[in-house]
């Protein structure tokens, strides 16, 4: 349903919009920007929010509004005034106009799921240029409480180490009132530096408090962004942003009738705390995705990478990790880096043309193979870098790829190239579109291995603004594959979990969530996948090795069951024993994962610290969960007080000895040996 009031908004100071159980009022007056006063989750539920403007506007050459850290208030925004609204799809708009400068603002509500993917359209309607600085993409107030700010920090083979502070530490009262009524300054912001969107920080936060309603966000992009939490008169406000001028060295020129659209930012509230507030924000990711009938089979991939070949194929190391693979139980089977070149899988990428005699009978008999064992044929890619050696590198044109202080980006000898120039575009689609044609391929894993910095100023006022227009255009490319090749799976991997962001994830398949090799430490970066990305999608890396006991390879295929098990490593090796529990866990996976595609992730020890020695995961699907428990240090107690009135059961590995569980006030506790060890329960 979906409803306005009043019947006339000219004439009144208020308006409504409710859709699907989202319930907004927005406020609107002459001398002021209009405001959302309220968003609840029924007709007579309380407010989540405090008034606060909707959008915030800084042009080049405007006075900021009060002197603080924060981006809140810095230009135009509090000038702009209510022009008209309506309500179409799902979707409420609203404009507004700044009189003084004719800059005009549409801001769109887009109702998805439980949330809301709000974004913000500028247009120049004066008759001389504006230059944007920033642009809010949503602006949320709350009235000041018990809360705590959840915000996740990330590297290369250390992803998602989710931090939980009160915020009142983070925010400290300065007694405004004592220093004449002056507002705080301070402000907590978290950050993105260059084309690595996660590479840093994650792109989502969490402001939770058990009292009350939490509310979650994420910026979705994979170019610049910012979101920060601030302090103001009772309130504490969450301002996200995509590239900005302080932070991205972004500019934005408009010339009269111009116009520019922020990143989408996702909006989700609920009542229940963190957990709850990540259960709805994993439902608004579910509904904002691009999904194919392809994409909802959920196949098991193995991958010839991680722990295994590490980019150096043949068909003689191919042959037997195919014959295991489909032994196992996987049904595509994807030939990683190191296929194309004369064989350097770094300085060679960009021409995607098989090397030369490195497979005997062709890569086309390693693709026979693939489908001899009723396996369906994948391959590697990483479609934005070109490498020194590549011909690319001197075919292509020079406006094709990134370029600052009129320079090609170099990094790491690695070109970056610019999907906004036709050329970039069109040697990557004939790229897709021969190697479907001459091989058959089913699977793009697409892979992103540079820090390629602040973008690009080539076409762009600056760098930040090159980044951005390169990513919309990328994320456009690979939704045009899609269209093209409906029955083509396509997996984003960023050096493992370096661009884990929805405007990629919107429309790719798969989640590459870390390059991490240890297996000891994948428990932690798997358990917390599900606060960035939905589990369905969290591929998470299985790579049972030889040299393991029962009880570590249980362990590593444990992270694999708990989201999207991607499978690797040298299975034919493996005990007899070893390989049962291998294909065990994949029966297990297999029999969960349209299961695990509407669970909501629990975390009943808390998020994972890096370094914990017992590590906690439930997915839960309503009736039924999954419950992970890995041990990486010296026995211990658990206890479970979230699953208080439910029972568990070992349900992985069934040829390892159970752990006792018993209850104690009508909750489980778990003895935990000391590890590492794992088990998978199902919880009833």
């Amino acid at each position: 349903m979906t409803s306005t009031v009043p019947r006339d908004p000219g004439r009144e100071p208020a308006f409504e919009w409710a859709h699907n159980g989202l319930f907004l009022r927005f406020e609107r007056g002459e001398d002021q920007p209009v405001r959302l006063v309220r968003w609840a989750t029924g007709p007579g539920a309380a407010s989540v929010t405090a008034p606060m403007a909707i959008v915030d506007v800084s042009t080049a050459g405007e006075r900021r509004a009060r002197p603080t850290h924060s981006l809140l208030l810095w230009g135009a925004g509090p000038r702009l005034r209510y022009t008209g609204h309506d309500v179409s799809a799902g979707e409420l708009r609203i404009s507004q106009r700044e009189p003084e400068s004719g800059l005009e603002v549409t801001s769109c509500f887009r109702a998805a799921g439980p949330g809301l993917q709000i974004r913000h359209t500028v247009r120049n309607g004066s008759d001389a240029d504006l230059m944007l600085l920033n642009v809010s993409s949503a602006i949320v107030a709350v009235p000041e409480g018990a809360h705590d700010l959840l915000w996740g920090e990330s590297e290369w083979l250390a992803e998602g180490r989710w931090q939980q502070r009160p915020l009142k530490e983070l925010l400290p009262n300065v007694n405004p009132a004592f220093h004449h009524g002056r507002t705080n300054r301070g402000n907590f912001g978290v950050t993105s530096h260059g084309s690595f969107s996660s590479g840093e920080f994650l792109p989502t936060g969490v402001l939770a408090t058990e009292d009350g309603p939490s509310i979650a966000w994420q910026v979705e992009t994979s170019a610049g962004w910012h979101w920060e939490a601030s302090q103001n008169e009772g309130t504490v406000t969450v301002g996200v942003y995509g590239p900005t001028d302080l932070y991205h060295q972004f500019a934005q020129r408009l010339a009269p009738g111009g116009e520019f659209t922020t990143v989408p930012a996702g909006f989700c509230i609920a009542e229940g705390g963190r957990d709850a507030a990540f259960a709805a924000l994993t439902d608004y990711r579910r509904a904002i995705r691009e999904m194919r009938p392809v994409d909802e089979r959920l196949p098991l991939v193995y991958n010839d990478f991680m722990n295994t070949l590490m980019a150096g194929p043949s068909t003689e190391k191919e042959l037997p990790l195919i014959e295991a693979a489909a032994a196992a139980g996987a049904e595509y089977f994807c030939v990683d880096a190191g296929w194309y070149g004369t064989g350097n899988w770094w300085t060679d990428s960009g021409d995607w043309r098989e090397v030369p005699g490195l497979f005997t009978g062709g890569l086309i008999a390693v693709i026979d193979a693939i489908r001899a064992k009723g396996m369906r044929p994948g391959i590697w890619l990483e479609p934005e870098a070109v490498g020194e050696k590549a011909a690319a590198g001197r075919d292509l044109p020079e406006a094709a790829f990134f370029r600052r202080h009129g320079k090609r980006v170099n990094e790491t000898g690695h070109f970056q190239l610019d999907f906004r120039h036709p050329a970039a575009r069109a040697h990557l689609d004939e790229t897709v579109d021969r190697l479907i044609a001459g091989f058959g391929i089913e699977f793009f894993k697409l892979d992103y291995n540079v820090n390629a910095g602040v973008g690009t100023d080539v076409d762009a006022d600056g760098p930040g603004a090159g980044l951005l227009g390169h990513t919309r255009a990328f994320r456009d490319w690979l939704s045009e594959a899609q269209r093209r090749h409906p029955e083509v799976l396509f997996e984003n991997c960023g050096s493992g979990g370096m661009r884990m962001d929805y405007n990629v994830l919107s429309v790719a398949h798969l989640q590459s969530t870390s390059d991490q090799q240890d297996f000891r430490l994948y428990a932690s970066i798997a358990a917390a996948a599900p606060a960035s990305v939905a589990p369905e999608q969290a591929g998470n890396w299985a790579y049972p090795d030889k040299s393991m006991s029962l009880e570590e390879t249980a362990f590593a295929m444990t992270a694999g069951v708990m989201g999207r098990l991607y499978l690797s490593g040298f299975l034919g090796g493996l005990g007899g024993d070893q390989f049962a529990l291998v294909r065990e866990a994949i029966a297990l996976h297999k029999n969960w994962r349209h299961r695990i595609a509407v669970s909501h992730p629990v975390w009943p020890l808390g998020l994972p610290g890096w370094d914990d020695e017992v590590i906690a995961l439930q997915l839960d699907a309503g009736n039924e969960s999954l419950l992970a428990i890995w041990s990486r240090g010296e026995a211990a107690e658990i206890a479970l007080p979230g699953l208080r009135g439910r029972t568990i059961e070992q349900a992985y590995p069934v040829a390892l000895p159970e752990w006792k569980i018993r209850m104690t006030e009508g909750a489980p506790v778990v003895e935990v040996p000391a590890g590492p060890a794992a088990r998978v329960f199902t919880v009833l």
